[in-house]
């Protein structure tokens, strides 16, 4: 790496590299899971979180005008399309052999076919049509103003569980659907997640998230106590959610005309809630999870926290004006440079200790691109609009 740590140069760089990783992907159809050597881990099935993420950075990379990326895209489009498509129901299974369709994977459906629309990706317009019918006929829950989690094959059964991580994800995809389709109804709806869980659980539960719910949206705090390092349902506050929380009501914030005034008190207030935990002493990184008094659970640093600790600080920076949030930023990206940016394979370690040596308690490999190249991609953004509107290839 070239230049300080974050800056524009180092972050140019950054791109490449991880674009040119993440080409290692590419298999017959779709995208394979990537090892921590950047080979495909064939003992893995492709899975739809993993597809629709690396389109995602393929279609923004190929906005820029990176025409290689076009073809990887288009690779991405022709596999959602198809290889996990359900001809007869409609919508997305998670895997190629799964039977069951999840708001997780269909938010970033839903984002990765924003992506590619105004990319220009061929199949992109009735991918994108499929994923906003799919989320307002099955996932929105109008009554509860939010998202419920997961069906079978038919739509017939809706699973009871409800969960804040897929409806956080959701809101980023519904910012998207707002800016590509200039239909509000996205963008009303991601305010209403984010007032129910954010100004709702969050705020009553000092600013630590509830993340997981049962069908009448009743928290369940002890949920996978017995499983505290879950990759995707883990027990206990995700200071790395709370961060990626605090970005995006920092971003609908700037798209709404007239945005109320809690949702900049709410990101600020979920920063300093993960800071406070997730940020011990000197140690350097953000822990995964702690428990509902603040006490760290699982003690691993994942990339993805640090990549979410960045936006959301630059996009406070970006908000209020006040310094000390860039100072935050910089201390990441220069933790980020030393610990986590693996220079064998241009992407980014996955998973490190508490003392950040090599880990794989939750995570193996380094799988996907998405909260890397959004690391290194956004802070050129605006807030608003979303980047498949905001000038990408000058951004870029």
């Amino acid at each position: 790496m070239t230049d300080q740590p974050g800056s524009p140069l180092w972050r140019a760089e950054a791109r490449r590299e991880v674009l040119t990783f993440a080409k290692r992907s590419r298999l017959e159809s779709g995208f394979g899971w990537l090892s921590d050597e950047g080979t495909i881990d064939s003992s893995r099935p492709p899975e739809l979180w993993i597809n629709a993420r690396m389109t995602y950075v393929f279609s923004l990379a190929s906005l820029a005008g990176d025409g290689d990326c076009t073809r990887f895209a288009a690779h991405g489009v022709e596999a959602l399309s198809t290889l996990f498509h359900d001809d007869v129901n409609g919508g997305w299974f998670t895997e190629t052999q799964a039977t069951v369709k999840k708001c997780y994977e269909h938010s970033f459906v839903l984002l990765t076919a924003c992506a590619a629309h105004a990319a220009g990706i061929d199949g992109a317009q009735p991918l994108l049509d499929e994923a906003l019918a799919v989320h307002n006929n099955h996932f929105w829950d109008d009554a509860q103003g939010r998202c419920v989690e997961e069906w079978d094959r038919d739509w017939s059964t809706v699973d009871p569980y409800r969960g804040a991580n897929s409806n956080m994800h959701t809101v980023e995809a519904y910012l998207f659907a707002a800016d590509v389709s200039s239909d509000d109804v996205w963008r009303g709806r991601a305010v209403s997640i984010c007032d129910r869980f954010v100004n709702g659980d969050a705020r009553s539960n000092e600013w630590r998230m509830p993340e997981h719910f049962d069908a009448d949206w009743t928290p369940l705090p002890d949920y996978n106590a017995d499983r505290p390092d879950d990759p995707f349902r883990p027990y206990g506050a995700t200071p790395g959610h709370g961060l990626e929380w605090a970005r995006l009501l920092v971003q609908l914030s700037a798209t709404l005309t007239e945005p109320e005034s809690w949702l900049l008190e709410a990101a600020e207030g979920l920063f300093e809630r993960a800071v406070s935990d997730g940020v011990r002493d000197a140690m350097p990184g953000i822990c995964y999870t702690t428990d509902w008094a603040g006490e760290p659970v699982v003690a691993e640093r994942f990339h993805w926290v640090m990549a979410e600790a960045i936006l959301a600080a630059d996009a406070l920076a970006k908000a209020t004006g006040e310094s000390r949030y860039g100072g935050f930023a910089d201390r990441w990206w220069r933790e980020v440079d030393t610990y986590f940016v693996d220079r064998a394979t241009g992407s980014w370690h996955h998973e490190l200790s508490p003392t950040m040596g090599p880990s794989a308690r939750a995570w193996s490999g380094q799988p996907d691109a998405f909260h890397i190249f959004n690391a290194v991609t956004m802070p050129d953004f605006p807030l608003a609009p979303t980047a498949v509107i905001s000038g990408n290839k000058e951004c870029l």
